[in-house]
């Protein structure tokens, strides 16, 4: 750039010395030709002061070239800096000509392109950070149909596959999400659907958008404990119902026929009212189980707990289920039980005590006996209901503690049974802060374990009060 700015500068000294040259040959004719003086000699004057004056200003236009030149190297150099994303790039400003007023114009506009990037990336991370905190899963698509961003949640349920750049179709296999994405794309307008098959055992909501600035944005909404209560309440209700049908058609079947046949022998008519009262009874207990599972199941249901002595409680419970298991002709046994107190409500844990009693009596009963003990691990006491009856297959332990569950149907209806038992006492042992579990082998018996937490150092302990019979048990 000097040496072509240089050269420019000299032609355009050569140009002005000949122009100046001719005019003032020009002139010297004029004015020496009326005063009869030759101009020869003049002119060759004039000549040699043009190039003695180029010669002298030759350096001087050197000087300025390279200067100017100079400076103008910077500026590209600068420009080429902002170019590349260095905003933080400054002109020094050491000098007031025409030059710094540009210079200080691409600072004024480095700064302003440095604040408005700066803020734009803050807007960006906000957002990157408020997309990654929620529950949702989203994803950003370009017009191609790849991934322009996804947050954290999108990420955990499509894996690693799913990154910048990458198509969707390789990341995602759901043909639902991607009929909802590619509709979005093609028609620009908002597509719903459902995903059943994106993660294993998850159901999501999908809205697709398409975006402003072309692509479209999916938001997936993952509402398998939605579905999974609402199946739970389709479930109760039914359950509810037929357990409530069942008696109740019973009880009609019996009044109607008892209504028909006036002449009836009292011997019949007694029988018949045993059966209504009966699944009266069943009705009964069905409707204080629900009351109680309402109760437990409440998130207002509070337990008092108080410093209790583990061997108090399962003395108390022996005690209060005695009469019971002498009519039954099963033997209860005590296997033990540490003097460490424990953090309990003396109410609840009479009402877990003579469920898990009765259900061992029931289901239980073949073995003769049941065992009721305790023992000290970490810190915690963790509670035992024994019976060595026939026992419960593997399949069916994590599932006794749900609401309706029956290992044997028939077997629970024509024990009275109405499958909310053990859902109390799990309900209950839970907002104790304690664990509830099943241990049991066919042919060996069912043991049923349950955790309380120990009381504070210097706790005085209470004693339990004899209470009415507990709520029943109807695993």
């Amino acid at each position: 750039m000097t040496r072509k700015l240089l050269a420019r500068l000299v032609g355009l000294f050569f140009l002005l010395l000949v122009l100046y040259a001719a005019v003032m040959e020009l002139v010297l004719r004029r004015l020496m030709g009326h005063a009869g003086q030759p101009t020869r000699t003049l002119s060759a004057e004039l000549l040699w002061s043009g190039v003695i004056a180029l010669a002298v200003a030759l350096p001087v236009a050197a000087w300025i070239a390279v200067s100017v030149s100079a400076r103008l190297r910077r500026m590209m150099g600068f420009a080429r800096k902002i170019a590349d994303g260095d905003l933080s790039v400054r002109l020094d400003v050491d000098r007031k000509d025409e030059f710094s007023g540009m210079e200080l114009a691409l600072n004024q506009t480095a700064e302003r392109l440095d604040e408005s990037f700066t803020e734009i990336e803050s807007r960006r991370q906000e957002l990157a950070a408020m997309l990654d905190s929620m529950q949702e899963a989203v994803v950003a698509i370009t017009p191609e149909g790849l991934v322009r961003w996804s947050n954290r949640v999108m990420q955990q349920i499509a894996g690693t596959q799913i990154r910048a750049g990458r198509p969707l179709i390789h990341s995602v296999r759901d043909p639902e999400v991607l009929a909802c994405i590619r509709g979005a794309l093609e028609s620009g307008e908002v597509r719903y659907g459902r995903a059943g098959s994106l993660a294993p055992g998850r159901i999501f909501e999908i809205n697709a958008a398409p975006l402003p600035s072309g692509g479209a944005l999916a938001v997936l909404h993952d509402v398998t404990s939605i579905e999974t209560a609402e199946k739970s309440r389709r479930d109760f209700i039914a359950n509810v119902s037929h357990e409530l049908r069942t008696p109740l058609t019973s009880i009609q079947g019996y009044v109607e026929t008892l209504i028909e046949e006036k002449g009836a022998s009292p011997a019949t008519t007694r029988e018949f009212l045993g059966i209504i009262l009966k699944n009266a009874t069943r009705m009964n207990r069905l409707t204080e189980d629900l009351l109680a599972l309402a109760s437990v199941e409440s998130p207002d249901y509070k337990v008092k707990q108080q410093p209790l002595r583990a061997s108090a409680l399962v003395d108390d419970a022996i005690a209060s289920m005695g009469g019971m298991v002498v009519d039954s002709g099963v033997e209860l046994e005590f296997s033990g039980a540490p003097d460490r107190m424990v953090m309990a409500d003396p109410d609840a844990m009479n009402q877990v005590f003579g469920n898990l009693i009765e259900n061992a009596m029931k289901y239980g009963k073949s073995g003769k006996r049941i065992r009721v003990g305790a023992r000290e691990v970490d810190s915690e006491v963790e509670f035992t209901v024994r019976d060595f009856g026939q026992g419960i297959a593997s399949e069916h332990l994590e599932r006794i503690f749900e609401r309706f569950y029956r290992v044997d149907k028939a077997r629970s209806r024509e024990s009275g049974g109405t499958g909310l038992g053990l859902a109390i006492v799990k309900h209950i042992v839970q907002a104790h802060g304690g664990r509830i579990w099943a241990e049991s082998e066919l042919g060996s018996g069912a043991t049923f374990h349950f955790t309380l937490r120990q009381a504070p150092q210097g706790a005085v302990a209470h004693q339990p009060e004899d209470h009415v019979s507990p709520a029943r048990a109807n695993d």
